[in-house]
């Protein structure tokens, strides 16, 4: 898997794979195990693809431990597990799917869509067996993803009290579902921290947690500490917000305002969506606080700009 453009979120798909395979005392990981692995993590986009496609996550496991039989019992199982021919392959559709999406990293919507391509594996059948097959389940990741056409200019509201209410950049139809998530999952890093105003460092903290999307497989390339990174960020945040009254209601602050606008000056230049990266160079270029924390390990705006050219071939 290395030189791969695997996300954070993949690999741990895989080291599932393999515990999966382990715990049914097999000697290799298979197509079995790679989905067991991605319902069992639960979060990726692949999961949330399989979820809207109303597949029924225990069933499904059940259903594949009824296909396969576990090994003996007391039989030890190594734990560099070889990947069967068939795993192999889906791995090489993942990459291919990846390209073909124009995506320069694979994710776990790339891996479900290379198990269901793949065609022949314990995986294939099963989702097959549910009404999962090539079309609907591309359908739903681009549907996820927010990468099916959509209006270029959108009628923005002005901002209110209420973050869920005033965050034009969640209400933006054009933006991905990811960055949506991450923006979203920033009110409750907020929340957390005890802030009353939400904060681009609160997205910031949002994006390393979600660990996919372009943005995120730029970091990794990059050979990022993402725990230490989050802890970082969570103590400046804490002690930014430490004197703030607890209780009072979350706003969409001026500074969130700003970094707004950043963010869509960061993506204008490509005429297209803001993108994690995007969301990502922003966060670098303009607010500080963030800025200073990634330079512990190394990593500016203009790393992640030539390494992002790099990944985009």
């Amino acid at each position: 898997m290395n030189g791969y453009n695997f996300t954070e979120r993949v690999r741990k798909v895989l080291a599932m794979a393999r515990e999966e395979a382990a715990r049914l005392r097999h000697e290799y990981v298979g197509t079995e195990h790679i989905l067991l692995g991605l319902i069992r993590e639960g979060d990726g986009v692949g999961a949330n693809v399989l979820e809207n496609l109303h597949v029924d996550f225990a069933e499904l496991r059940s259903g594949i431990e009824s296909i396969v039989k576990k090994g003996r019992a007391g039989e030890t199982v190594g734990p560099d597990l070889p990947y069967t021919s068939r795993a192999k392959k889906v791995l090489e559709l993942a990459m291919t799917e990846a390209r073909e999406m124009n995506h320069s990293y694979v994710g776990t919507e790339h891996l479900l869509l290379g198990l269901i391509r793949e065609g022949s594996g314990i995986a294939a059948q099963a989702l097959h067996e549910r009404g999962v097959s090539s079309d609907n389940a591309r359908i739903e990741v681009l549907r996820v993803l927010g990468t099916e056409s959509a209006p270029r200019t959108v009628q923005r509201e002005p901002a209110r009290s209420a973050a869920k209410d005033s965050m034009s950049a969640v209400e933006q139809p054009q933006l991905s579902e990811r960055v949506r998530d991450v923006m979203r999952d920033a009110e409750d890093v907020a929340t957390e921290c005890g802030a009353n105003e939400l904060k681009p460092i609160h997205v910031a903290i949002a994006l390393l947690r979600n660990s996919e999307g372009f943005a995120n497989a730029v970091l990794d390339r990059l050979n990022i500490d993402r725990q230490a990174l989050i802890a970082a960020l969570m103590n400046e945040a804490k002690n930014d917000e430490a004197e703030l009254v607890a209780g009072m209601r979350l706003d969409f602050g001026k500074y969130m305002v700003a970094f707004q606008r950043q963010v869509e000056s960061e993506a204008r230049w490509r005429h297209s969506p803001p993108t994690t990266l995007n969301v990502l160079l922003a966060l670098l270029d303009s607010v500080r606080e963030v800025a200073l924390v990634f330079e512990t390990q190394g990593v500016d705006a203009t790393r992640v700009r030539a390494e992002a050219r790099r990944m985009s071939g």
